[in-house]
């Protein structure tokens, strides 16, 4: 139930080769791809400001270099047959004018919601969306009562474009954004309330956390910080820095899980899968490496360390940080290969490209690599050196072999952010209507929305 964000299709607009139904689930209600400003009118584009700055030049480019032909064939300098030049200036303006289209369009073509593999609601609704979608999980776990189930519930919240339902708007002292949290708290309350109800609080382990740390550079046009807070941490979503990755990790399970447990020790989202397996009684997959563990342990304090000794932070493809904590030590080492060069450059963020980047002049490359210990500096302010830290050397070495290690266990997959799995394809376009209708749709009916009672 919400955001999939892996996408639908691969070679048809019905073949569903990424829908979470052809990946194991059962039953899905939400968006197949994710939450953008440009899904809801007024605020603003995402993808338009991307395109400016990686569009303009070739734009430009393209558009002098074709005056230039058409120049230099009129004054006699350079032999051009006319349909050569025709052709070039007729797939351009196509070219543009698909873009234009599909940037004009972008709402109704791809902000849709879904009910298993129907289209419903296109372009998507945010009028009670937290509502719809909190009794949708509390409708699944009430048809599964006597049965073991996974409810993967994850909110639009407070991912922008921020919105909230009428019962939160201006409720909260901290914006929209503070509406989006208040109305998500809720939301979660409602789910631990039906497992009450239904006496599965002791049989049910729920899972809270987030995919990354707040987006910094998120500002509504009026100045308004949409993006949240990451308190002491440096930097926050797209980055490495401790403000892009540490999340919250709250967990519940009455009789299993002491009330008031803390670790604090290195874990990962990667830990749910196999944590979640294990608790099923059944087998990890034993085809591939998983980099995963089972969190119980630390959880039920029947282990005190985490077994992830090293983590590595990928910034896209490339290998960005890792981080080491010995089992012989408290120190919490994090070297940096590379980091981000923020803009403007007295910021804690890359503000003038929306988000931080990870290639070429976007990066300021290090050798060696920063080196910090998170224990005695989690907001990450200092690097080490030689002269501060007297096993300097020594630390990189063992990241250094640990990094070998971990590169020789990777295997070579296909670029799933090459330009041919971005660019547009008209024909994997899913549209419940058509074309000339602008996909549109609204087959969600909410029904009786009086068992779930907001504010």
């Amino acid at each position: 139930v919400g955001k999939w964000h892996l996408g639908m299709n691969c070679e048809s607009s019905n073949d569903f080769c990424h829908h979470p139904l052809s990946h194991g689930f059962d039953y899905f209600y939400g968006l197949t791809v994710t939450n953008f400003r440009d899904c809801k009118p007024g605020q603003g584009s995402v993808f338009l400001k991307g395109a400016q700055k990686s569009l303009v030049i070739p734009i430009q480019i393209a558009g002098i270099t074709l005056v230039s032909l058409a120049i230099m064939q009129y004054i006699g300098l350079l032999k051009v047959l006319f349909q050569a030049l025709a052709y070039c200036l007729l797939i351009t303006a196509i070219s543009l004018a698909v873009l234009i289209f599909f940037f004009y369009h972008f709402q109704y073509l791809n902000c849709f919601l879904m009910r298993n593999h129907q289209i419903i609601q296109q372009p998507l609704s945010y009028e009670n969306l937290t509502q719809r979608l909190t009794k949708e999980a509390v409708q699944f776990i009430g048809r599964n009562t006597d049965a073991p189930f996974l409810l993967v519930l994850t909110y639009l919240h407070v991912h922008t474009a921020l919105y909230a339902s009428k019962n939160f708007r201006g409720k909260s002292k901290h914006g929209l954004y503070g509406d989006a949290v208040e109305e998500m708290d809720w939301s979660v309350g409602q789910i631990l309330d039906v497992l009450e109800k239904y006496n599965l609080s002791n049989k049910t382990l729920v899972y809270f956390t987030s995919d990354q740390g707040a987006h910094l550079e998120e500002i509504s046009s009026s100045g308004e910080v949409h993006g949240g807070y990451n308190g002491i941490y440096k930097g926050g979503k797209s980055m490495n820095w401790e403000g892009g990755i540490r999340v919250p990790g709250l967990l519940h399970w009455p009789g299993v899980i002491q009330a008031g447990t803390y670790v604090d020790e290195p874990t990962s989202n990667m830990d749910i899968f196999p944590t979640i397996v294990k608790l099923a009684k059944a087998q990890l997959p034993p085809d591939r490496i998983i980099d995963g563990h089972d969190l119980m342990p630390l959880l039920q304090g029947k282990a005190t360390r985490s077994k992830h000794e090293f983590l590595f932070h990928y910034c896209n493809a490339y290998l960005n940080a890792v981080r080491w904590h010995p089992g012989n030590s408290e120190s919490v080492w994090k070297v940096f290969f590379f980091t981000p060069n923020f803009s403007p450059e007295d910021s804690n963020g890359c503000y003038d490209s929306h988000v931080c980047f990870c290639h070429g002049g976007f990066i300021t490359r290090h050798d060696p690599p920063l080196l910090f210990d998170l224990s005695r500096d989690p907001e990450e302010k200092v690097p080490l050196t030689p002269e501060t830290e007297s096993h300097f050397y020594e630390i990189l070495r063992v990241i250094h072999l640990a990094v070998d290690n971990h590169t020789r266990s990777l295997h070579a997959v296909p670029d799933q952010l090459s330009w041919d799995n971005l660019l547009w394809k008209p024909w994997l376009q899913p549209c419940c209507s058509s074309l000339f209708q602008s996909c549109y749709c609204d087959y969600d009916s909410e029904g009786s929305l009086s068992e779930l009672h907001s504010g």
